[in-house]
């Protein structure tokens, strides 16, 4: 990919193209296109490499024996996954699925003194912190007991990220309902609810808080 294309990405932030090109040749970095709903990595696995978001999105998703299907997080263009399982060599307990068709670069977690490689680790270290506290977010999401509550704290908090009472949300119903650990049809028929209460407007994924 073109490094001056990464240059508007954090995890190259503040790198000049260069270092970008020396990076990428020493990280041993790879790019592949996945279709919606293609699994890039499988719980039970190992991998020595991160993922970075080019195009599209993909889900962190858990899926038990049963069937259950549990959405962690989303993660879109600019954004990083399995950092942490690259870091440590553990067994992966997630499995990655594109969201939509997708654009997948990988790369090594990196380590030295080099100009770029101390960049590099900085870079990855901020979004690290920073997807560590949306998955704490989710915890206050699943938080309350009724459905009502887990839908408006977490159209609350898309909210205050977007800066704004409308905005589009990264998941389908199906999606917003395994996020949230409910049934789609109860979260479907409270959407109704709140909507005819004048609490909400929503049309497919945008959502108003009224």
């Amino acid at each position: 990919m073109d490094a001056g294309k990464l240059q508007r990405m954090k995890l190259f932030d503040g790198m000049t193209e260069g270092e970008i090109q020396q990076a990428l040749r020493l990280l041993e970095a790879t790019e592949r296109r996945y279709q919606k709903g293609e699994v890039l990595l499988m719980a039970g696995s190992v991998t020595d490499k991160l993922g970075l978001v080019l195009e599209g999105s993909v889900t962190i998703e858990n899926n038990d024996d049963w069937g259950n299907r549990t959405i962690i997080s989303h993660v879109g263009p600019g954004q990083v996954f399995a950092e942490s399982y690259a870091l440590t060599q553990q067994e992966m307990l997630v499995d990655v699925t594109a969201n939509e068709d997708s654009r997948i670069m990988f790369l090594r977690t990196g380590q030295g003194t080099e100009a770029w490689s101390v960049k590099y680790t900085l870079n990855l270290l901020r979004l690290s912190a920073q997807k560590n506290l949306h998955l704490s977010a989710r915890s206050f999401h699943t938080a309350p007991k009724t459905i009502r509550g887990r839908v408006m704290a977490y159209l609350h908090s898309v909210s205050v990220h977007a800066h704004s009472r409308t905005f589009t949300i990264p998941f389908d119903r199906q999606q917003l309902a395994d996020y949230l650990n409910v049934e789609r049809s109860a979260l479907s028929k409270e959407l109704g609810k709140m909507q005819w209460e004048g609490l909400i407007t929503v049309r497919k994924s945008r959502f108003t808080i009224l």
